[in-house]
């Protein structure tokens, strides 16, 4: 055992709420090298890089374990917004449990399952800032009436947008996970609109963010800032510049500190999702890469649009072909081979294909170890 002491330099994990339309994207943009995982579709008309929009659960924790095995692409990891994210991890418990509803586990199982679940999402992002990288999570805010069990009455106060009972078990956890938990909001501006001054009428305001617990909303630092600051990324910049391990400013970088930034990925990682989040303007072509599998990354492949969604996507990211799964799924005994996915139940596409992809992958490597895939 050894004894140290002082600071240690280290990624920032950082939660901003607040209302709609207030700038939360645009404040996460402003972060040293942001990389989106849009979950909402709001940073369309927004210059930003990002990776596809999740449209499972399992592809939003593929996304983030791309970005924790390729750490030298970004500085920053956002997700905008974890409310929307929170969706996609209840209709996965709920496939993946044949349920049609969080309410149908009885006792509030479900909730229970989507606090496990979540903690281990955040478990995953702890790993991303191990790496160095900056964690942002974005948030809508509710207002819910609040009574303090000391106290006569109750009163409303803000509060992370999480599922309307889940949030009982999912916000405490992302509240204690983060290092800075800001709540953003207007800050209007009254002014008396007759001599007596018992009539007002708002008039102006500012943008504003609040770093520090209060009776009407949840916030916290481990910084010593001010309770109200401007809602802009200067006020906290130095905090999150003082990071050696990947999150200071480009134009702040020495030679030696971004080759100290670059970590290669450690021998036995598996192969992970590969997503391209360069600008639209691409230099020269590159050679044609080979996948695991021996297919080219370039090479005309399509997946039919009948196959719902959450599963086409994962399959087009992986280049996994219809007829794989078609032979999967024979082989485990649900369906005939030559029955089409688009046939296949509803339940069983996101309960078991989508819901237990990992495996299903799995299964896919092993059949191309014996045979070449026909395209």
């Amino acid at each position: 055992m050894q004894i140290t002491r002082g600071k240690i330099p280290c990624a920032k994990k950082v939660v901003c709420y607040g209302p709609e339309g207030i700038g939360k994207s645009t404040f996460a943009s402003q972060f040293p090298d942001p990389v989106f995982i849009d979950t909402e579709g709001s940073t369309k008309d927004m210059d930003v890089a990002r990776l596809p929009k999740p449209s499972s659960w399992q592809m939003l924790l593929e996304e983030i374990d791309y970005v924790k095995n390729h750490p030298e692409e970004c500085k920053t990891l956002v997700i905008d917004t974890l409310d929307w994210a929170e969706h996609l991890c209840v209709d996965f418990i709920c496939a993946k449990h044949d349920k049609s509803g969080i309410e149908d586990f009885g006792y509030g199982n479900g909730y229970v399952y989507a606090k496990e679940e979540f903690g281990r999402f955040l478990n995953r992002l702890e790993d991303v800032v191990e790496k160095g990288i900056n964690v942002v999570l974005t948030a809508h805010a509710q207002i819910r009436k609040f009574e303090q069990p000391d106290e006569m009455g109750a009163y409303d106060r803000y509060e992370l947008k999480l599922g309307k009972k889940t949030q009982s078990q999912t916000s405490p956890l992302v509240k204690e996970w983060s290092d800075m938990l800001l709540f953003a909001k207007y800050k209007t501006y009254s002014v008396a609109a007759d001599d007596k001054g018992k009539k007002h009428k708002a008039q102006g305001g500012r943008r504003v963010m609040y770093t520090s617990h209060h009776p009407c909303w949840d916030a916290k630092n481990r910084y010593g800032l001010e309770d109200e600051l401007s809602f802009n990324y200067s006020e906290i910049a130095h905090i999150i510049s003082s990071n050696k391990q990947g999150s200071v400013p480009v134009k702040e970088y020495t030679k030696e500190e971004k080759q100290q930034d670059f970590m290669n990925i450690p021998d036995g990682v598996p192969e992970q999702l590969e997503f391209d989040t360069s600008p639209e303007e691409k230099a020269e072509p590159k050679k044609t890469e080979q996948k695991a599998s021996g297919v080219p990354k370039d090479s005309v492949f399509h997946v039919s649009e009948k196959i719902p969604k959450a599963l086409r996507d994962l399959m087009e990211d992986k280049l996994v072909s219809e007829e794989e799964i078609q032979k999967v799924v024979a082989d485990r005994g649900y369906y005939p081979q030559k029955t089409p996915i688009e046939n296949y139940d509803p339940d069983f596409i996101s309960g078991v294909l989508v819901g237990a992809w990992a495996q299903v992958y799995g299964m896919i490597q092993k059949l191309r170890e014996t045979y070449e895939v026909p395209f």
